[in-house]
């Protein structure tokens, strides 16, 4: 696993972030001092796999990256016949994620590299967005929650991990001292975090749960409800009846 070092050297004039062929090499290393609870979050996806993956059925990792949740989802079907459709709009991303799941020994998968907006859901038991919605326009969310709604079988599941925000602004610095002391605590110099959030504005906006739980029910689905959260980083599932 490469060291994420993309932000340790001091740049004069900073773009935004950008899923490219540099962010990919260092993702997982990236995400995992980055992310805290992001190795939990992975293996309770199993688990809500085991339970909610349907026989012949798709399940849909949209921003898929290097494959991590869907190896998790993989995980939980060993036994059913389904099949993982991953999606990212980052080539880099999806040939890393093609040699990860078959390295695995996984043959039922689609991989597509395309823009998550433009994806046609069908036939799915599980979807998955997976540090994904953030990064997507405000108002573009809705409607991609609603082709997931109308792409799903009854039953199924939509899986969201998302960076959150608090409307309180007492809990907002808590939670966000808390997040710094965990990049500190993973080898991150205050460069690092410094350059990172700069590249990450305007990129990554997150919202509170209470936004997300009330664009699920706009979106038709029936409940949601919070199943993990460290600090102000948090998963959610929601509900097609």
């Amino acid at each position: 696993m490469s060291k994420d070092e993309i932000f340790s050297e001091f740049d004069e004039s900073p773009s935004g972030f950008a899923f490219d062929e540099k962010v990919a090499q260092v993702f997982q290393d990236m995400i995992q001092r980055s992310v805290p609870g992001y190795e939990m979050s992975l293996s309770m996806i199993t688990l809500i796999a085991r339970k909610y993956a349907k026989e012949e059925t798709s399940l849909y990792d949209l921003g898929c990256s290097l494959g991590a949740s869907s190896l998790a989802l993989l995980a939980g079907v060993k036994d059913k016949n389904i099949q993982l459709v991953g999606v990212d709009n980052s080539e880099p991303m999806i040939s890393r994620c093609a040699a990860n799941l078959a390295q695995a020994n996984y043959n039922e998968w689609d991989l597509r590299c395309e823009d998550i907006l433009d994806t046609k859901i069908v036939n799915a038991s599980i979807v998955i967005l997976n540090f994904t919605l953030q990064f997507i326009p405000l108002d573009r969310r809705l409607a991609l929650l609603e082709t997931v709604y109308a792409g799903l079988n009854p039953g199924g599941v939509l899986l969201v991990s998302e960076k959150i925000a608090f409307d309180e602004a007492g809990i907002q610095d808590s939670m966000s001292e808390l997040h710094l002391g965990f990049k500190r605590a993973h080898g991150y110099s205050e460069l690092e975090i410094s350059q990172k959030r700069s590249a990450l504005e305007d990129v990554l906006v997150p919202e509170s749960i209470e936004d997300h739980k009330a664009r699920f029910e706009q979106a038709g689905f029936s409940w949601s409800a919070r199943w993990f959260q460290c600090f102000n980083f948090a998963s959610l599932i929601a509900f097609k009846e």
